[in-house]
């Protein structure tokens, strides 16, 4: 089984892209994820089957994995079929939706949890959206709390940057579980502050891996320069 402590106090990057993306290809995603280990990244996250198998094939760092299946509600592999899916595709970690929110089968988040370990040696990262969801996720067992939801299930605010609120509070309530910063980091100075904040690790993905939305930054602060 994996030791996630090897991942204290380093980057995690998110490597994904979305259909209809000119990227939104297993093996470009594989290529992106070695560039992202090139450049120091300690673990990868990726989304889909086919993508968990091509990154396992062309890094040796860990991956977290994760089924996306929907556009509302509880997405991230929101059944526990999708996540033994995701674990026998390779996946070292599963990334969850770890809400308090109902899942499309029926399951609570520990049956789901409990379903994981039963079958795989994977560990299970929860994607909360606030401090009450970490503490249900801690006490149902996951072995990482994520704030990747913070701003998307309507119990915070969505921040312009990171959730720095989020994770120190996590941190302090719950200091027996590893909390994995995510969500809106796009500057090294906010992955550092994450961890001052109190986080294990901190992904960053969009600022590293979505070249649309990189270069958009870059035109809208020119075309701004001209109004």
């Amino acid at each position: 089984m994996l030791q996630f402590e090897t991942l204290r106090s380093r980057l995690i990057v998110s490597c994904q892209a979305y259909p209809g993306e000119p990227m939104r290809d297993p093996r470009t995603m594989a290529q992106i994820a070695q560039s992202a280990v090139d450049g120091g990244a300690a673990a990868v996250r990726v989304q889909g089957i086919a993508d968990i198998q091509f990154a396992r094939s062309a890094v040796e760092v860990p991956v977290i994995g994760l089924w996306k299946d929907g556009h509302h509600g509880v997405v991230i592999t929101p059944t526990l079929q999708q996540a033994l899916a995701v674990a026998n595709s390779g996946a070292h970690i599963v990334a969850v939706d770890g809400t308090r929110r109902q899942r499309p089968d029926g399951l609570s988040l520990g049956q789901t949890i409990e379903g994981i370990r039963a079958a795989t040696h994977a560990l299970v990262m929860a994607d909360c959206g606030s401090q009450d969801d970490a503490v249900a996720a801690a006490d149902a067992g996951a072995d990482i709390l994520g704030t990747t939801l913070s701003g998307y299930t309507g119990e915070r605010p969505r921040t312009t940057g990171p959730d720095l609120e989020l994770v120190a509070d996590i941190a302090n309530a719950i200091p027996s579980v590893p909390v994995v910063a995510e969500g809106r980091i796009h500057t090294p100075a906010q992955a550092k502050a994450a961890l001052d904040a109190g986080a294990f690790a901190v992904v960053v993905g969009t600022a590293i891996t979505h070249p649309a939305t990189i270069t958009g930054w870059f035109t809208d602060a020119l075309d701004a320069g001209h109004e």
